[in-house]
């Protein structure tokens, strides 16, 4: 008998749907019928490619209303938000790739290094890596997984698909998307296995390049399972980030920015801010502000559009966050502001926006991920004092810089130890198409978006061709001897030496030996 999975509205508790579950042995199955129509589907030049796209494209920007929804039900998140976040950035990402894909896919001549070396001509190639697993979450379930594909099928990979257990109905929505465009069979493939045994599956059944996005701790033990056969992994994981608000920041933009980065999506951003250093001169005005925007922020469920924070997506999240704040209550930190919950006793997984206020990195929430609706903020003396606070984490993923100075914040971004860093804003950067995403330290490995992104859809072939097919050997070639050792030596001082007299002297010897080219 199949086992099914409900799809549960977090905050009503409404069973949306119900989806089967599917094994290990079907994902065998996929994968195999993937390669069966890789060498069809890579074959094909980008362009007969990008039609299939375009279909793609329009069926989001057709069907969005639907699509925001779902996202909506499945996860918790504002119809705002949704449409904002995951449903504008996937049509936008659709139609940047269309348009740049033959440009990142394009053959590229190499230069020769070397006069010597003019007789042979090089040339990159980017071949897709054959099948691609995409492991997506919860967090962002549609737009996460939606530019992975898109990138991974304009470059001539086939893809498996799964995203998170608990937003499947957001899942069958974008299998939905993708099978609009009526790709051949094997292509895309979508697949409902739980997540404690996703990646191991993908790996152990011959998968060529693995995608994973989600925890640090599931990460890093992908990428050891992943050693055992070598499989290319990339790996967006958790982030930590810091926002760096200078003297001369304007404080109230800071706090709007704050607002937007650390509650947006109830907090459940990897890239979102959790950790605020704030010069003195302006942290007294900054903190005023902030008060302001959290006391009157409406939290609840949004069924129009004017609510300004959802709630949380699992009940396991909720009881972190919650952990995180009582440590840093039981440590000596302040609730400095915090917003109010829905009253209704039918509705579940609301948490208040809050901030703290007296914290230090003696506390969880300054040093781990809280993947929630609170940040911590810090007093600092000066930014040397922010910078070095905020390099102090094992994650870099993004981090911000908030000044008046842009020439002053662009060298302050420079020394904060993350994948992406802003100023004047934060979080937005994954909804640039063009702009690569991806951490330091342990919030990952590899890129995704843009050109870095897409290049890890694909592996380089170098295909060398030689210039000088008429000659019957090179001058490297056997039979050796003494002769041939002095050309060759006369060839590197001939191309480095400093001294001219030497230079001439190699010059000679080379062509000394030219004429055994030509010889059988």
């Amino acid at each position: 008998m199949t086992e099914k999975l409900d799809c549960i509205n977090p905050a009503t508790k409404e069973i949306l749907a119900t989806v089967p579950l599917q094994t290990v042995e079907d994902l065998k199955e996929m994968i195999e019928c993937a390669k069966n129509a890789h060498y069809d589907w890579a074959s094909l030049r980008v362009k007969d490619r990008i039609p299939y796209i375009k279909k793609i494209k329009d069926y989001i920007v057709e069907n969005a209303d639907e699509l925001v929804d779902s996202i909506t039900k499945d996860n918790g998140k504002l119809r705002f938000d949704a449409l904002t976040t995951e449903i504008l950035p996937s049509a936008m990402a659709a139609d940047f790739y269309i348009k740049k894909s033959k440009g990142y896919l394009k053959d590229r001549k190499l230069p020769s290094g070397s006069i010597f070396n003019l007789m042979k001509k090089s040339i990159a190639r980017r071949v897709p890596f054959g099948v691609i697993g995409i492991i997506s979450p919860w967090n962002y379930p549609f737009t996460i997984a939606f530019s992975e594909v898109i990138m991974g099928l304009l470059s001539g990979n086939c893809v498996i698909l799964k995203v998170a257990s608990e937003t499947q109905l957001v899942g069958m929505e974008l299998k939905g998307v993708v099978e609009a465009a009526e790709l051949p069979e094997g292509v895309f493939q979508y697949i409902n296995i739980p997540g404690r045994i996703g990646g191991n599956a993908f790996l152990e059944n011959g998968i060529n390049k693995l995608f994973f996005t989600g925890s640090v701790p599931v990460g890093k033990k992908l990428m050891a399972k992943a050693s055992e056969t070598l499989t290319p992994i990339n790996l967006e994981l958790g982030g930590n980030d810091a926002m760096l608000v200078c003297e001369d920041a304007d404080p109230y933009r800071a706090a709007s920015g704050a607002l937007w980065a650390g509650f947006s999506n109830a907090g459940q951003s990897c890239g979102g801010v959790e950790r605020i250093y704030v010069h003195e001169k302006i942290y007294d005005s900054f903190m005023e502000n902030l008060k302001k925007k959290i006391e009157t922020l409406r939290v609840g469920y949004d069924e129009g559009c004017s609510t300004g924070m959802g709630c949380m997506t699992t009940e396991s999240q909720i009881n972190t966050v919650k952990s995180h704040i009582k440590d840093a209550l039981d440590h000596g930190a302040r609730i400095y502001a915090q917003s109010e919950v829905p009253l209704d006793t039918n509705l579940h997984n609301f948490l208040p926006a809050t901030v703290l206020a007296n914290v230090d990195h003696s506390m969880i929430v300054m040093k781990e991920e809280t993947f929630g609706p609170v940040v911590g903020v810090m007093k600092v003396k000066d930014m040397e004092e922010a910078i070095s606070l905020s390099n102090d984490s094992t994650l870099g993923l993004t981090g911000s810089v908030w000044s008046k100075n842009s020439r002053k914040a662009g060298k302050l971004a420079q020394r904060i130890q993350a994948g992406v860093v802003t100023i004047n804003d934060h979080l937005m950067s994954h909804g640039l198409p063009g702009t690569s995403w991806g951490g330091m330290k342990e919030s990952g490995i590899g890129r995704t978006h843009g050109e870095f992104g897409f290049n890890e859809m694909t592996q380089v072939q170098i295909i060398v061709k030689d210039r000088l097919s008429l000659i019957k050997k090179n001058l490297w070639w056997h039979p050796y001897d003494e002769k041939l050792f002095k050309g060759i030596r006369g060839l590197l001082d001939f191309l480095l030496n400093k001294k001219l007299s030497s230079r001439l002297k190699g010059f000679g010897w080379v062509l000394i030996n030219l004429p055994r080219m030509m010889r059988k």
